[in-house]
C-alpha cells in the first residue's frame, strides 16, 4: 500500500468516525489520533491525513451539497455511512485539492469503495464522482494537475514539429 493510499484510508476512517458519533468537529483530533495508532502508529503522512480532514470539514457543506446534487436517488442519511465517507473524500481531492489530478481522486476513492465498501460501492462511487468531474469540465473548473498530461503531449509535438519522421511498413502491408 503506497503511503498516499494509506493516509487516504486513515482519512476516510476518521471522517466514518466523525460521521457515525454524530459529526462531533472537537473529537476529530481524537478520531485521527485513533486511526493513526490502529492503521500505521509509525506512519508519518507529511499532514496530509489532518489537512485533508480539515479541509472536508471546512467545505462540508458545499461537499454534501455536491454529493445530493448527483446522487439523487440517494439521500445522504440514506447512503451507507461509509460511502458517504468515501464520496466526501473523493469530492474534496476533487474540487478542492489543486495538486492531486482529478481522475486519480476519482480512482483512489473507487478503490476505497472496492476494499471498505459494500458489492456495489465501488460503482456508486464511480458513478456519483464521475457526474462531479464532468460537471466541473462542462463548466471549465478543471484543475492545473490535470492540464498537465495534454500541455506535456503538447510541448512533444512542437519540439518533434520539423523533424522527419521514418514510416516502416507494416508486415501486411509488404506482403
Amino acid at each position: 500500500m503506497s503511503n498516499r493510499h494509506l493516509a487516504r484510508t486513515i482519512a476516510m476512517q476518521s471522517i466514518y468516525q466523525w460521521d457515525f458519533h454524530g459529526r462531533d468537529d472537537a473529537r476529530m483530533e481524537e478520531f485521527i489520533a485513533f486511526n493513526q495508532r490502529e492503521f500505521a502508529p509509525h506512519f508519518e503522512d507529511g499532514g496530509y491525513v489532518r489537512e485533508t480532514v480539515e479541509g472536508i470539514l471546512k467545505h462540508r457543506d458545499e461537499i454534501d451539497g455536491l454529493i445530493s446534487r448527483f446522487a439523487p436517488n440517494w439521500p445522504m442519511e440514506s447512503m451507507a455511512s461509509l460511502d458517504r465517507s468515501i464520496l466526501r473524500l473523493g469530492t474534496y481531492e476533487l474540487k478542492f485539492v489543486e495538486g492531486i489530478p482529478s481522475k486519480v481522486a476519482i480512482n483512489e476513492a473507487i478503490e476505497l469503495a472496492k476494499g471498505f465498501g459494500g458489492e456495489a460501492s465501488g460503482r456508486f462511487v464511480n458513478g456519483v464522482l464521475g457526474a462531479v468531474y464532468k460537471d466541473m469540465v462542462d463548466h471549465g473548473q478543471t484543475k492545473e494537475a490535470d492540464e498537465e498530461p495534454q500541455k506535456k503531449q503538447e510541448k512533444n509535438a512542437t519540439e518533434t514539429e520539423g523533424e522527419s519522421v521514418v514510416k516502416i511498413p507494416s508486415a501486411t502491408a509488404m506482403e
